[in-house]
């Protein structure tokens, strides 16, 4: 028999967040993949598949940096990692960590800053709040897509 896989099930994503019972994961999920992704006008139709009718959002490297670390910190926690396995885990990108120290040492601590304000919003019940602003979804835009 072959062991599971390393993934979530597809049903986790129609229950809701652990740190914000307001939200589906699908959706707390989706607007971050989506604000990621969705940067050029040549993927407008990938991005209204999904949902979303807005222009792209604009390249914007501090606010992609949160992104993805509040997303690394939630998937340490819907895979249940305790933080000290986190602190591990994250230790053992070696090449990272070597080759850009300062960087390394940023996001690790991003991430176990939004992975213990989400183990604290389980632990109240009270919604963990990212630390966008605007939050995630509701970024800037580029303008309306010149003529040709």
């Amino acid at each position: 028999m072959r062991p599971p896989l390393p993934v979530l099930l597809p049903e986790a994503y129609e229950k809701h967040c652990p740190w914000d019972s307001n939200q589906r994961l699908n959706d707390w999920v989706k607007i971050r993949i989506l604000e990621l992704s969705y940067a050029a006008y040549d993927i407008v139709a990938f991005a209204a598949d999904h949902g979303e009718r807005g222009f792209p959002c604009p390249w914007d490297e501090e606010r992609r940096f949160w992104l993805r670390a509040e997303l690394d910190a939630a998937y340490f926690h819907l895979y249940r990692l305790p933080r000290d396995d986190v602190d591990y885990v994250m230790d053992t990108f070696r090449a990272f960590r070597n080759n850009d120290s300062d960087r390394f040492t940023r996001t690790k601590k991003a991430i176990l800053e939004i992975y213990d304000a989400m183990a604290d919003a389980i632990h109240t019940g009270e919604p963990h709040r990212t630390v966008l602003d605007p939050p995630p979804g509701h970024g800037p835009r580029h303008p309306a897509c010149p003529t040709e």
